[in-house]
């Protein structure tokens, strides 16, 4: 009979890390050791830690290649700084050689960590670098967590002081089509005695994937959310993002209303302005009309130019955000970081594969 695959450590909860180690007799104490190391420290050569006995058997025993678990640890295949020294984006290979970005920002008095969900994505939005190149696969907990900890060493080494506070899953793939494991890696992030990011600092940005909207809100999940909107009608709405063919303007609106009604929490709607598609005054005041009832923030985005899209010009971005304002929404333009490192989702990895001609 062949041993089971190997797993990642990284993918356990704290409870089934308990789990895991009782069934092998050892006891509740040596499995919070591990987890703080691990999730904690962020450490990735267990064996040469100094642990007592019993988890150090354990650890030689279970831990490494050819064994029954291993450790998330992704290659840096890229790594690029902005000029202002706020941003540093990384491109990290998985065990399986996929690609995926990570970003770690720096804003005055705080430090994100914007991570990604999934291997490409399948929602297609069409001005977005990781929709233009297709779905192929979602990342387990495990990975999604390790970009967390590489995160955090990065910020180590650049300033111990510093502690990574936010962290945004607006990386490549949509998070809510990836429910399960990006809800198992948030568990873990948002620990205390790991990570340790308040779930409040924490947002979850979607294109609109309604069945898992509603369900965070069944949930009653933590987190904070973020819907990609980026359209005030049908039409305009469907021109960008492909997956409103599936999940309608009018179906999201109204899923949003009742995550509203049932959470009591505040959404944050992103808006990416498109200069000609969807930054129109006209289009300002369609949106007003379309979100009134709702406890919405707007985030007005300029668009990191892609695939023949160009950002809408700062005179109309300000009449638009005016709008807004006057009709009781409050808005704001997000602070732009890293768009001389290629900051937009999956542009990093387009510019690399364009440059090396390899898929990556």
């Amino acid at each position: 009979m062949s041993s089971p695959p190997a797993r990642s450590l990284h993918d356990l909860g704290f409870s089934e890390l308990v789990a895991v180690l009782a069934a092998d007799g050892v006891i509740l104490h040596h499995a919070k050791v591990l987890w703080r190391t691990l999730h904690g420290e962020g450490e990735l050569n267990l064996a040469g830690r100094a642990f007592l006995p019993p988890l150090k058997r354990w650890v030689e025993k279970s831990v490494g290649e050819g064994k029954a678990f291993f450790l998330d640890a992704p290659e840096v295949v890229d790594e690029i700084h902005s000029s202002d020294g706020l941003t540093r984006k990384f491109l990290l290979r998985l065990r399986d050689g996929q690609t995926i970005e990570t970003v770690l920002m720096g804003y005055q008095g705080r430090q994100t960590v914007c991570v990604s969900t999934q291997a490409g994505c399948a929602m297609g939005c069409v001005f977005c670098a990781t929709g233009q190149m297709g779905f192929v696969r979602h990342l387990r907990p495990g990975e999604i967590v390790a970009q967390v900890l590489h995160a955090r060493r990065v910020l180590k080494t650049i300033d111990p002081k510093k502690r990574l506070r936010n962290m945004v899953l607006m990386g490549m793939g949509e998070p809510l089509h990836n429910y399960d494991s990006v809800m198992l890696a948030l568990e873990t992030i948002s620990d205390r005695r790991g990570p340790g990011i308040g779930p409040t600092k924490i947002a979850i940005s979607t294109v609109g994937v309604v069945p898992s909207i509603l369900r965070l809100a069944e949930e009653q999940r933590p987190y904070r959310l973020a819907v990609s909107l980026h359209g005030s009608t049908e039409e305009e709405r469907a021109a960008l993002v492909p997956a409103s063919k599936r999940w309608s303007l009018a179906m999201l609106i109204d899923a949003c209303r009742k995550y509203g009604e049932i959470t009591g929490k505040r959404i944050f709607f992103e808006w990416t302005l498109i200069a000609g598609k969807n930054d129109s005054p006209e289009t300002a005041r369609r949106l007003v009309e379309l979100l009134r009832g709702i406890d919405a923030h707007i985030n007005l985005i300029p668009l990191n130019p892609t695939g023949g899209f160009a950002g809408t010009q700062s005179e109309s971005g300000h009449e638009f955000q005016k709008i807004l304002i006057a009709g009781g929404f409050p808005c704001t333009f997000r602070q732009r970081r890293g768009i001389d490192v290629a900051a937009g989702c999956g542009m990093l990895k387009a510019e690399k594969r364009a440059r090396t001609g390899c898929g990556l």
